[in-house]
């Protein structure tokens, strides 16, 4: 146990340096996590021997889950609402066709039976959107405003759709006689009982979380953490997609008000990035680079496809009806990084022990490779090229808080008969440019949180600007005007 404690901590620490480094060279932190498994391998310096396809999957799975529910935490409703059109057809359409035409060029290039080669397309549909603006961020470049919601709406909602089409396809090859029409209806019950489910548990954590009032405040990243398994844990059980479940509950906990919002989404990224090298480690150490060297020319030639015809055409078709403009399209296809997720799916068929299902494996694994090092180090360039990148505006880092040229601090009394007395701070529906700093209570001042409770005769130290001034004192005190 000592051994396997001190490998962990040093593969932890070389990566999260490494990161470093890839942020400051413009490589995707994919690519060092893959490479440094990969080195830690039985065929690297690290001579760590790691053959469980099986522990490999379920680390995957629930590494995914806590990445999901974190990107949920962070997309902004009203950002992803004008494009929802939009990542709804790129997730599920934009999939379908992109599978179809991959599967059709392994099977008429390569031979592979055509229901095999719509698995391995299904299996790399999937996109990862925390690759490309890594990249964009360590070059210090930023895409146009639609562009960017809908790069994050759609990697974070076409995982359930890349999942169901895997299941569903080895389910197929496994049984060949079962009918077509089977599929569809189950697709429709996954995703209608994931995205109730999604909806529900993220609303009733909201609820919860805002009226359990736990003694310690650690204890609330530790509710989260039980949210996130409940969510996708009942979910399957229900015969849901769990995936699609915890994102939903992520989107619906992030856009609305809870106690310890700011810590419990720092905990949330910090959760993401461990889930996210112990998953990209564990893949590393499970895949043999001399396995390979036979399937770099199949990986290649799949990955240029995938990149030069079947992500363009689906990408096109799927936003035929949407505003985006042709080189806008052109930057979304290219913008199609692979990451992690077809590496775990590719698992799918180990475990199900299909007969090609190690060429599956190692074809996908480095197609992934080719799609990180290609487009990974390509996109800022293509963002120019192309006329969609931005330089970032640092005056507007601070957009969600109030400090403006229009902020003014205001004192306010709260009076006995206030529709505030009694109440929790996140409970009163504030207006968002409002921030209370300080409240002063008996003999002393406090830094009030989103469970202070406010009490008769509360002075209230608050910074807001003008337009929500008299809002606030309604809210506060009953009327609009101070006392």
């Amino acid at each position: 146990m000592t051994t396997v404690l001190i490998a962990a901590a040093v593969l932890l620490l070389i990566s999260v340096l490494a990161s470093k480094a890839s942020s400051r060279f413009g490589v995707p932190a994919l690519l060092v996590f893959l490479a440094i498994g990969m080195l830690a391998g039985s065929e690297g310096p690290g001579g760590i021997y790691y053959n469980d396809v099986g522990a490999a999957q379920s680390i995957g799975i629930l590494a995914l889950a806590f990445i999901l529910f974190s990107g949920g935490l962070d997309t902004r409703w009203k950002e992803v609402r004008p494009v929802l059109g939009a990542g709804f057809s790129l997730a599920t359409l934009g999939v379908v066709i992109s599978a179809l035409l991959v599967g059709a060029f392994i099977h008429y290039v390569f031979g592979l039976p055509l229901l095999e080669g719509v698995l391995l397309g299904a299996i790399i549909s999937s996109t990862d959107a925390a690759a490309v603006f890594s990249v964009l961020r360590s070059r210090s470049i930023r895409l146009r405003s639609r562009l960017t919601p809908l790069i994050e709406l759609e990697s974070g909602s076409n995982d359930p759709m890349a999942v169901f089409l895997t299941t569903a396809l080895i389910h197929r090859l496994l049984n060949p006689g079962s009918p077509f029409l089977s599929f569809v209806g189950e697709f429709v019950i996954q995703m209608s009982i994931g995205t109730l489910a999604g909806l529900l548990i993220g609303r009733l954590a909201i609820w919860v979380i805002n009226h359990v009032r736990l003694e310690h405040d650690g204890l609330y990243p530790v509710l989260s953490i039980a949210t996130v398994l409940l969510t996708y844990g009942a979910t399957d059980a229900l015969g849901g997609n769990g995936f699609l479940a915890v994102y939903l509950a992520g989107l619906v906990l992030g856009n609305h008000r809870f106690i310890h919002r700011a810590s419990l989404l720092r905990f949330h990224d910090g959760v993401a990035w461990l889930m996210q090298i112990t998953m990209f480690l564990a893949l590393g150490l499970l895949v043999y680079p001399s396995n390979l060297i036979p399937v770099a020319g199949m990986g290649l030639s799949i990955a240029l496809a995938l990149t030069f015809i079947a992500r363009p055409v689906s990408v096109f078709i799927a936003t035929a009806f949407s505003k985006f403009t042709a080189r806008e399209r052109l930057m979304i296809s290219w913008a199609g990084l692979r990451g992690a997720v077809p590496i775990i799916l590719a698992t799918f068929p180990l475990m199900a022990q299909l007969p090609n299902g190690v060429l599956i494996f190692n074809a996908v694994f480095f197609t992934v490779l080719v799609s990180v090092v290609l487009q990974g180090s390509s996109i800022p360039l293509v963002s120019r090229w192309l006329g969609v990148a931005e330089q970032p505006d640092f005056r507007d880092a601070d957009e969600d808080l109030p400090q403006r040229g229009d902020s003014e601090l205001i004192t306010i009394d709260v009076p006995a008969g206030s529709p505030a007395v009694e109440r929790q701070i996140v409970e009163l529906g504030l207006p968002s440019e409002t921030l209370l700093l300080l409240a002063y209570r008996g003999e002393g001042f406090f830094a009030p949180n989103g469970s202070t409770i406010i009490r008769p005769g509360d002075k209230l130290i608050v910074l807001t600007n003008e337009r929500s001034v008299d809002e606030t004192r309604h809210i506060l005190q009953g009327r609009g005007l101070s006392s």
